[in-house]
């Protein structure tokens, strides 16, 4: 992301071919995304599922409790699926982004106009959008597992995906679909406020690339989260709800139905503490990460 010439059809000198670049730069953002902000994302689960009555009274409450009955791994539940899975999830994100920001630019523009980013980042969200759903949907089942025996389903990921599939098939792998499209649309708002903030410190500030690169990145995953977030909940209810028959919600629209009935407006911005301490840092190390990758290889 950090280098425009590659980003916008420009002329790449670099031994290393593009497309490896792009795989190994998002391996290293998956990477720094997980080790930054996990435990902050099984927070953010954790007070989503839950609900208004559920077993955490607030955000400080989900932590005590968390570090009380499961400890430092309690914070880090779930986090084999994502490991694995951003690494790909953001290779094929940062990629799709690519080759759309070099096919949408013309010849005689410097750098890509900003409507034009906003689009690139729609499209390179949409395409991750079939890796993303079965991965987080892990993650949250995973995530969602507490100390007490009643909610421990699975062993592990695999455990996890096995069972999911013998009870769901395909559809229970991939559900949460379509809330994950409507999150994942919100692509465009990351990539193009990334963009965005990217170029106005640039131009208003002395700052090195690399603080550059994090605060846009830290800022860019937060106006994403404010704009976006009720569709989160939405796919982590759908998702880590159980399977079968007994199931709370039916489709998208009864899932945003009850939660609004039960919950009101709060109950779309459960867990959003978290996720915005998660957000900035997590997100400015992954930019971080990109540059740094970017820079180095040969």
């Amino acid at each position: 992301l950090d280098r425009k010439r590659s980003m916008e059809g420009g002329k790449d000198e670099k031994i290393v071919p593009a497309q490896i670049r792009g795989i190994l730069s998002g391996a290293a953002s998956g990477i720094a995304k997980l080790a930054v902000g996990h435990p902050f994302d099984t927070l953010k689960v954790r007070l989503q599922t839950e609900g208004a009555n559920g077993r955490f009274n607030g955000f400080t409450h989900c932590v005590r409790e968390t570090w009380r009955t499961e400890g430092f791994k309690g914070f880090y539940k779930g986090a084999t699926p994502p490991l694995f899975g951003w690494t790909i999830i953001d290779s094929v994100m940062v990629g799709a982004y690519a080759s759309a920001s070099r096919w949408l630019k013309n010849p005689d523009e410097p750098i890509l106009p900003l409507p034009k980013v906003y689009l690139a980042g729609t499209i390179g969200g949409w395409a991750s959008v079939l890796v993303v759903t079965p991965i987080e949907g892990i993650k949250a089942r995973l995530q969602v597992q507490y100390a007490d025996p009643s909610s421990q389903l699975y062993r592990g990921p695999i455990d996890c995906i096995r069972k999911v599939w013998n009870r769901n098939g395909i559809r229970g792998i991939y559900a949460g679909f379509w809330p994950t499209v409507m999150f994942r649309t919100g692509c465009s708002v990351y990539f193009g406020s990334y963009e965005t903030y990217k170029r106005g410190l640039a131009a208003n500030t002395s700052l090195p690339s690399s603080a550059n690169n994090f605060i846009a990145g830290g800022c860019a995953a937060t106006t994403l989260w404010i704009f976006f977030f009720p569709f989160d909940v939405v796919k982590n209810k759908m998702t880590a709800q159980p399977d079968g028959a007994n199931r709370t919600y039916t489709s998208v629209r009864d899932c945003f139905r009850q939660t609004w009935v039960k919950e009101g407006f709060k109950g779309f911005y459960r867990g959003f503490v978290p996720c915005l301490l998660r957000s900035f840092p997590a997100n400015g190390a992954a930019f971080l990460a990109i540059e740094l990758v970017q820079k180095h290889l040969p």
